[in-house]
C-alpha cells in the first residue's frame, strides 16, 4: 500500500487531530500526564479558552465536551486531576459539524486493557524477558504481555545484549 500524506500533518499543528490516525491505525491507546483549560489559537489566529489534555509520546489533545464526558464516565470521574495516569483510547469517527460530515477524533466509551508492568525489582520475570529478547524474541512480542517504560525497554535490551 502507497503511504500517503494528509494535508494537516503538513501544517504540523500543536494538537493532536483525527488525520493523526487515518491511514496509520484505527485506534491509538494513549496515557494522560495533565488536563488544564489554556486559551488555544485557531487557524484564524482568535484565541478561545479549551480544556486540553496532555498525552504521554504526543501532542496534546484539545478535549470537546464530548470526549469530557466518554472519560469522566469511564473512570466514574468529572474531576480532571483524577484523569492524571489514565489511559484513554482514541479512535476517529464521523460527526456532522458545520453542515456537514466531518472526521472527529473520539474517546472510546472502554477504558483500555491494562497490562502489567515489567520493572527490574520484578526478578523473575525480568530474567524471563531478558532471556526470551536474547533467544530472538521483538519488543513488540514482549509489550503484549506486559507494559515496558521507556527507560525499563532501554535497560533491557541493554541487559539482553
Amino acid at each position: 500500500m502507497e503511504n500517503k500524506t494528509h494535508w494537516k500533518k503538513l501544517i504540523d499543528p500543536n494538537y493532536i487531530g483525527a488525520y493523526e490516525l487515518m491511514g496509520v491505525t484505527t485506534e491509538l491507546t494513549v496515557k494522560i500526564k495533565e488536563v488544564k483549560k489554556e486559551k488555544v489559537k485557531s487557524a484564524d489566529g482568535k484565541e478561545k479558552d479549551c480544556v486540553v489534555a496532555y498525552l504521554e509520546n504526543q501532542k496534546p489533545m484539545i478535549l470537546n465536551s464530548t470526549n469530557c464526558k466518554t472519560i469522566t464516565k469511564i473512570y466514574n470521574t468529572p474531576l480532571i486531576q483524577d484523569w492524571s495516569g489514565k489511559s484513554i483510547i482514541l479512535y476517529v469517527a464521523k460527526i456532522k459539524a458545520f453542515g456537514e460530515e466531518v472526521d472527529a477524533l473520539r474517546v472510546r466509551a472502554t477504558a483500555p486493557k491494562t497490562l502489567p508492568e515489567l520493572t527490574p525489582d520484578k526478578e523473575e520475570d525480568w530474567d524471563k524477558v531478558k532471556q526470551a529478547l536474547k533467544n530472538g524474541f521483538k519488543m513488540d512480542q514482549v509489550k503484549k504481555k506486559w507494559f515496558v517504560s521507556d527507560e525499563n525497554q532501554e535497560l533491557l535490551i541493554s541487559e539482553a545484549i
